[in-house]
């Protein structure tokens, strides 16, 4: 018996827990969430704006999504892709769609012509059934143009980031603040429809007699396609709702009694499952939009005074910049938890001096895996700098990604997971599901980590963001939690690049943002030299940078986390 079969870690946990019942997520999620509906029917349930939702109103509002699918010919099965930012609109499409008994897939408001096309294209590809909930602006900008190459599109409902508010008070926001909107024209062969106007209007209130199994297609998220192009996770009702409870478990977050607040936009997992959690749980969200609105973010703070907020780390970076964050009164906030990319230690401490010590929870998880899969203690001891430890009802181990044989405690691994929150596969990509999942049922995620006698795990790289340096192996994300120590740094990334003197090796260079508190003369050649020092004095001789680039900022993914292909282009 190996090691992790015996899941040690179990020691680690705090008092109390222990494995659940897998008969407690044998239902759908519209099943799990009629209680908050049924519960707390007034309770705010989204706030956007100067404008709140009851869950009553939610309710209400996703039964007239559901009963419009259903009228237009959407069948349990077809696929409702979601092209928004974090509005209302959004959630009451997820559940308007989960009702019909319709799978829901994100596409990011970011995705250019050619990315739109493909993913929509991809969905279709199954001869089902496709909508598409956009605004009205990337609909003139941008759906116009490919509207023909889509060929199952069949239903596309439109709106505008104010589109749900009464005529008058968009008048009112537009007189003050610059709103993108986009003239809806007709498109052939195309049903073309208004969110407020012919949904909300119009359709029944009633919910929809559907029957939806555990074993359905909740949502087909697409990864990152940092290997190739986007695939789509296929995530059961089931995965969906077992992640969601063992997360409940572990945090011991009560039914009815939190506030949250999430920069994490709901076409990407992270986001899509704080909200799932929300929705579940009858607990106020207050919606962002545009998660780089460090000060609208901070009016929202203080305004409703969020018991969890969750973001990346470079988002939680960008609040740490704006001064007024580091002003607000955070005694109401319970945890800051962190997600989707590694958070240095050094930026930790300044955020835990910020909104209080013990405050933050780093977490781990990805797509295919509904997402989390590890996370700190919630009572008990949290190291920074670490995603924790596996959670309930989850396997674990690190394996070499050569050999795929389990490696030793304390030596770097990949980061295999096993539980009931582990996607079906991907989405037509037979191919691709049994190269991800092996016959054992592991999920391989790409990671590689270090986990400790504890059970602690440290995220040190991806295997494909690995650097090898004359034969020694570089993790990047450990390489960059050391040179953010450094007192000019204010966000790091490395790369390997091809040594011109050693075919089939590479060198590391380093992408460097200047932290905006550090005293910069102006001298980059200096503060390179002081960089290169500083690398060798604290790290091995073949992990420093060979090259150190200076950027006013780096490249940032739709979800805010380092995009290391770009720079990789670059």
């Amino acid at each position: 018996m190996s090691k992790y079969s015996e899941r040690f870690w179990k020691k680690s946990w705090d008092t109390g827990l222990d494995d659940l019942d897998p008969n407690l997520w044998e239902t759908s999620f519209t099943d799990a969430i009629k209680s908050s509906f049924e519960r707390v029917p007034n309770k705010l349930a989204l706030a956007f704006q100067g404008l709140e939702i009851t869950f009553g109103e939610l309710d209400r509002y996703s039964n007239q999504f559901a009963n419009m699918l259903i009228d237009n010919g959407f069948k349990k099965g077809d696929i409702v892709g979601v092209n928004l930012p974090n509005i209302p609109e959004y959630v009451i499409s997820l559940i308007g769609i989960l009702k019909a008994g319709c799978i829901l897939s994100g596409v990011s408001p970011l995705l250019s012509d050619i990315q739109m096309q493909y993913q929509l294209n991809d969905l279709g590809g199954g001869e089902k059934n496709v909508a598409l909930v956009t605004l009205d602006a990337i609909f003139a900008g941008r759906l116009v143009k490919i509207a023909s190459k889509l060929p199952q599109l069949k239903l596309v409902i439109t709106t505008s980031v104010i589109g749900i508010f009464p005529k008058e008070t968009q008048d009112k926001i537009r007189a003050v603040k610059d709103i993108p909107f986009g003239e809806v024209t007709p498109l052939e062969g195309k049903k073309v429809i208004d969110f407020s106007e012919d949904i909300l209007a119009k359709y029944s209130t009633d919910s929809p007699d559907i029957k939806i199994t555990p074993d359905d297609i909740a949502f087909i998220q697409y990864t990152g396609g940092t290997t190739g192009p986007p695939k789509g996770a296929l995530l059961t009702h089931r995965n969906v709702v077992s992640d969601l409870i063992i997360v409940q478990s572990w945090l011991g977050w009560e039914k009815g009694e939190g506030l949250a607040l999430s920069g994490f936009p709901f076409f990407h997992i992270a986001g899509l499952f704080f909200c799932e959690n929300c929705v579940y749980l009858g607990w106020s969200q207050v919606l962002i939009p545009d998660p780089r609105d460090s000060v609208t973010i901070c009016n929202e703070l203080k305004k409703y005074k969020p018991t969890a907020l969750v973001n990346v780390p470079s988002l939680f970076q960008i609040l740490l910049n704006t001064k007024k964050f580091k002003r607000l009164d955070h005694s109401n906030l319970e945890v800051c938890i962190s997600a989707a990319s590694p958070f240095p230690v050094e930026s930790q401490k300044t955020l835990e001096s910020a909104v209080g010590a013990g405050k933050l929870l780093e977490v781990y998880g990805m797509t295919e895996t509904s997402p989390l899969t590890t996370m700190n203690p919630s009572q008990g001891k949290r190291k920074l700098g670490s995603i924790g430890l596996p959670i309930l009802n989850t396997e674990l181990k690190l394996v070499d990604p050569a050999t795929n044989e389990e490696v030793p405690l304390g030596e770097a691994g990949e980061i295999c997971v096993k539980g009931p929150q582990v996607m079906k596969g991907y989405y037509n990509k037979p191919e691709e599901t049994k190269n991800a999942i092996d016959a054992d049922g592991y999920m391989h995620t790409g990671d590689v980590a270090i986990m400790d006698e504890d059970g602690y795990l440290k995220i040190v790289d991806r295997t494909k963001d690995m650097i090898i340096v004359g034969g020694f192996k570089v993790f990047s994300a450990k390489l960059e939690d050391v040179l953010t120590k450094h007192p000019a740094i204010g966000a790091v990334a490395t790369i390997g690049i091809p040594n011109p003197d050693r075919p089939g090796s590479e060198i590391v260079k380093a992408f460097i943002q200047l932290d905006p508190d550090y005293a910069y003369d102006g001298n980059e050649e200096v503060l390179k030299q002081d960089i290169t020092a500083f690398a060798k004095e604290n790290c091995s001789a073949y992990e420093v940078p060979k090259i150190i680039e200076i950027s006013e900022e780096l490249p940032l993914t739709t979800v805010g986390k380092i995009d290391k292909k770009s720079l990789r282009k670059l």
